[in-house]
């Protein structure tokens, strides 16, 4: 699942743990057989498919590999830190909003510079890890966001969940479930990124641009939001909800719909009620750009240059095609190629809807808005805080929300 706290680079502020960017670097390590790879999925140990492919690729490599596995937060100052050491490790695996966070710090090399092959990734995917018309590393899959939904709560209320094409038609069939004793439809609006990130969705399906939040799409989308709250088609609790706690209001079986990730398609199986899928529909129809979640694989800036050519070949056999379907669904993602998202539909027709909705997301650093898009998110996740409780109209919340984001910026 993705990691939902992008971190601001080292050069824009001095506040990462023990990585002041005045320090001055040790010495780089003598050159060493083994290789570091470090990785955000501290719940796979020795005995996992993930580490144990770590080392058939450190193998064909001829090289040991050396496996760290650290919690997605620790993993981006622990990044920072040791490359300000000048001891980073020799591949790294992180989540995709830090990517330009470690480019802009100037911690790693280029996809030119390794002689990365990026020619069969989706664009929209590999635009995640892309600033200043460079790319850092490739994605090793992706994760997103759809509407689970529960089959008997729409058929008690006479929706048929093909209908939903659009926001009128979503909210139409809200409606049609609240009169039939049922409840609409949670998400996640929380004051963090996790609120952002759900909010996105709906954000950009409204044709909004993250430069303009108080544009006239960008208030559609918080007035959609602020809508189904005063009308009851929503709980108030969407205001605290993580997406863990929205899933489990979902999971109780008395909502519609839930606004959740391909992560939870193993609790879905869980639920005892019947469930399906669709897209996040955009206003006008058709499926909305919902944020893409997952990790890079990236090769940090090394004193001695001649290990590239080995941590490259570590990086291609990683993201290779037989490898990437065993990872990918390990970590419930979609794959970042066209090849290996047709084996997954081929062998789970559920993974049919988030293929679609991965081909439709966009990296939320895409824009080419890098290290500037916390900046945004943060003020946005606030105005549809603002929103939902009643203490700001849209309009207004949106509009201190672009003039705090255009300070920030600057």
């Amino acid at each position: 699942m993705a990691s939902f706290v992008p971190r601001a680079a080292c050069l824009a502020l001095a506040a990462v743990t023990l990585a002041a960017c005045g320090s001055t670097p040790d010495a780089p390590a003598a050159t060493s057989t083994a290789y570091t790879i470090w990785d955000p999925y501290p719940q796979f140990d020795k005995s996992s498919d993930w580490v144990k492919l770590l080392d058939t690729c450190g193998t064909e490599a001829g090289v040991k590999v050396e496996r760290t596995g650290f919690d997605t937060t620790d993993l981006t100052n622990k990044a920072l830190l040791a490359a300000q050491q000048g001891n980073p490790p020799d591949v790294l695996i992180v989540d995709n909003p830090v990517v330009s966070t470690l480019a802009e710090a100037g911690m790693l090399t280029t996809t030119e510079e390794t002689r990365t092959d990026t020619s069969s990734i989706a664009p929209n995917l590999l635009a995640a890890g892309q600033t200043g018309g460079k790319t850092y590393g490739v994605p090793i899959g992706a994760n997103t966001l759809a509407l689970y939904y529960n089959k008997a709560v729409l058929d008690e209320a006479g929706v048929d969940p093909a209908s939903v094409k659009d926001w009128a038609t979503l909210t139409a069939a809200l409606e049609k479930v609240k009169a039939s004793g049922k409840k609409g439809i949670t998400f996640s609006a929380i004051g963090t990124e996790e609120g952002s990130f759900q909010f996105l969705p709906w954000f950009w399906g409204a044709g909004a641009n993250l430069t303009k939040l108080d544009s006239a799409e960008g208030v559609a989308a918080v007035t959609l939001w602020a809508d189904w709250v005063k009308k009851g088609y929503a709980p108030n609790s969407v205001i605290g909800n993580t997406q863990t706690t929205s899933w489990q209001e979902f999971a109780t079986g008395d909502f519609a719909f839930g606004e959740n990730g391909t992560w939870q398609l193993a609790n879905a199986k869980k639920t005892g009620f019947e469930y399906g899928i669709i897209p996040i529909p955009a206003k006008a129809g058709g499926t909305a750009p919902a944020p893409t979640g997952g990790e890079f694989v990236s090769v940090p800036v090394q004193a001695d240059t001649g290990r590239y050519a080995t941590s490259q070949k570590l990086v291609a056999c990683l993201t290779s095609a037989g490898n990437a379907y065993t990872t990918d669904t390990t970590l419930s993602y979609i794959a970042a190629t066209e090849a290996v998202q047709a084996k997954q539909v081929a062998a789970n027709e559920e993974l049919t809807v988030w293929v679609e909705a991965v081909k439709a997301a966009k990296g939320r650093t895409s824009d080419n808005l890098g290290t500037k898009y916390p900046k945004i998110s943060e003020p946005m996740w606030g105005a549809v805080q603002a929103a939902l409780s009643g203490s700001k109209p849209p309009q207004e919340a949106m509009a201190a929300a672009q003039q705090a984001a255009a300070s920030a910026v600057r």
